[in-house]
């Protein structure tokens, strides 16, 4: 009898401990347990008759019997754990059709209707006890044009398939019965020339917070390094969805790996009107602070928080890496004030049978595969990424080069660049932005220039912190782009680095696309029928490079950079030089499941410090 007595007690008293510390914001994955279903693009009875009942004449119309209603039975459809990639169980298809050689003859695209538009729902529950909240539905990537509902309530478009999109869902909630949300995915159109998968591939999260909170994307801390100290600047944003003006304070605090507070900045008041938003910004001195570094990755946590009334009613918890990133022309790349060449390879986010729906473990795989050859530096190519490689770029100590998806400052492409600036901005690894990459049409003229102009002033509004650059596929060529780009990139054309150099000695250099040796892992012979090629670097096309001829130029040059060598790992699409029945690129320094390729060993010799010894079989 005492023992069980004691046992309640317990039990008592770590629930009493679990409410007392219940988070005031909850971020709930919503990855479990959706219903999903291939539709059609051609035919509306195929595509469960989206489209005969006018979904957009009134609001909440739930006529018919589509998946945006309540009504609907998805018993028959098949139940999936996000991330999802349904483009990747498809079966190959041999099409003479470019789009579908580059996707890795995946039959998804407008070629194929019957396989192109995917379907997504999901049912819910929220408790009445927290009507009281604001709630959002945050989608971190679908591929591609994706329409989502909740409780037949349209919640809008999100026309990329790279970044992500939040819908406060608030005012269509129900506390009494299920909720339900429905998606519509399109990958008829494609983004890229490169296997993208379809669907919704990246992780879906359901967040509950007070309606005085901090924005999405609002708390922005950065750092000023000093010799023994670094001011650490905290910027918010916060938003006020009360029906009347809020007052409020807003402070934080930092502390160290183990949880130790080493440094706090003092509640500072604000003002907000009803469904207005106000910035507050502050500082605080972080003294001798731990650096982070390519080595030493440490990680400090900014905890900043809203009180209202003596209560803390919103709390954002951000990781925080002091470190000073210096960029010039004569030097290069300086990270604590120490010169780094940049060790760095390209890759696309699809990996092995998974294609792009990565669980989040293999992420860290990925990186720790090319830290031990020696990489420093990972360029998202061409895309906004994936948080989680982020997350594992911030904590196994890798520097990324974070990458917009297309040139062009129209109202939906300026939007796709600041929800990518705004989410991303926090992250110690990203040194540098890239606005885009081979735009030949453009890139050139003064078209592209404007452009240009455009988005290098939204980013230095955005993040002033950093700056950034443009992957170029041009030899010595200034106008256009180049002429305003504040880091000139290279996509090959190694010959012209140093001209190009001489002209516009200014203007620091780096190489974004070098090598691209083809080669087959294990296979010494060139086959062109099952698409083989020799596994040493000796293959490559022709505005491309060996390893050993682009990189024994750029480790001479105190000026250059560096480069990222296309491509860190194999990737689906895009078979380079072979097509059917070579679904695959043959660029990986590892092979599309991470096994090291010969030429993985040629560049740890030259970046990973180690002495290396690998005996290959075969040399020519």
């Amino acid at each position: 009898m005492p023992i069980k007595r004691l046992s309640f007690l317990c039990l008592l008293c770590l629930a009493v401990q679990l409410t007392a510390q219940a988070p005031v914001r909850r971020i709930v994955n919503f990855d479990d347990d959706w219903k999903f279903h291939l539709g059609h693009a051609a035919d509306v009875k195929k595509d469960f008759n989206y489209g005969i009942p006018n979904v957009f004449a009134k609001s909440s119309k739930s006529e018919g019997n589509t998946p945006m209603t309540d009504k609907f039975d998805d018993s028959n459809w098949q139940t999936v754990q996000l991330p999802h990639d349904w483009a990747v169980t498809l079966p190959f298809v041999q099409s003479p059709d470019g789009d579908v050689m580059g996707h890795g003859y995946k039959p998804v695209g407008g070629l194929f209707p019957e396989t192109s538009i995917g379907w997504y729902r999901k049912t819910f529950s929220v408790a009445r006890s927290d009507s009281s909240n604001r709630f959002v539905m945050r989608f971190d990537g679908v591929y591609r044009n994706s329409q989502a509902w909740v409780n037949g309530f349209y919640l809008g478009t999100n026309e990329s398939g790279y970044s992500g999109v939040s819908y406060d869902i608030t005012d269509y909630l129900y506390f009494d019965k299920p909720n339900m949300v429905a998606v519509r995915v399109d990958a008829t159109q494609y983004e890229g020339w490169f296997y993208e998968g379809a669907g919704i591939y990246r992780h879906v999260w359901l967040e509950q917070y007070n309606n005085l909170h901090f924005a999405e994307g609002g708390v922005f801390v950065h750092t000023d390094v000093q010799q023994n100290s670094a001011t650490v600047h905290l910027e918010t944003t916060i938003q006020n969805k009360n029906l009347k003006k809020a007052n409020a304070t807003v402070s934080f605090y930092i502390t160290d790996r183990t949880g130790k507070k080493v440094a706090s900045g003092p509640q500072r008041p604000f003002s907000v009107g009803a469904f207005d938003e106000t910035k507050v910004d502050q500082s605080v001195t972080l003294f001798k602070p731990h650096l982070w570094s390519l080595d030493d990755p440490y990680l400090y946590r900014v905890v900043a928080q809203i009180r209202s009334g003596g209560k803390m009613i919103d709390s954002v918890v951000t990781r925080l890496g002091v470190r000073k990133v210096v960029i010039n022309s004569t030097q290069g790349l300086l990270l604590n004030g120490k010169p780094v060449k940049i060790h760095g390879v390209n890759c696309h986010q699809d990996h092995a049978g998974v294609g792009s729906a990565l669980p989040d473990y293999l992420q860290y795989y990925r990186i720790r595969l090319l830290k031990e050859m020696g990489v420093n530096a990972y360029r998202t190519s061409h895309n906004p990424p994936t948080p989680e490689l982020l997350e594992a770029c911030d904590s196994l100590g890798m520097l990324v080069l974070d990458e917009n998806r297309l040139l062009n400052s129209s109202p939906e492409y300026l939007d796709q660049l600041e929800r990518l600036i705004r989410r991303d901005r926090n992250h110690p690894s990203v040194f540098l932005w890239s606005i885009g990459n081979e735009e030949f049409y453009v890139q050139w003229n003064s078209n592209g220039r404007r452009v240009a102009q455009t988005l290098i002033e939204k980013q230095r509004q955005l993040d002033p912190t950093r700056t950034c650059t443009y992957a170029s596929d041009l030899a010595n060529v200034f106008p256009g782009i180049n002429e305003v780009i504040p880091v000139r990139g290279f996509n090959y054309r190694g010959p012209a680095m140093a001209a190009y150099h001489n002209d516009h000695p200014t203007q620091p250099i780096m190489g974004t696309e070098m090598g691209s040796t083809v080669s087959t892992r294990g296979t010494f012979l060139r086959d062109s029928v099952i698409g083989y090629l020799p596994d040493q670097d000796i293959s490559y096309p022709w505005w491309a490079s060996t390893a050993e001829q682009w990189w024994s130029v750029a480790a001479e040059q105190p000026w250059n950079m560096g480069g990222f060598v296309w491509t860190g790992f194999d990737y689906r699409g895009e078979p380079t030089p072979f097509q059917w029945p070579n679904i695959n690129s043959h660029f990986g320094i590892l092979d599309m499941c991470g096994f090291p390729k010969n030429i993985y060993y040629y560049y740890q010799s030259w970046w990973s410090g180690k002495d290396v010894l690998h005996i290959s079989p075969h040399w020519n």
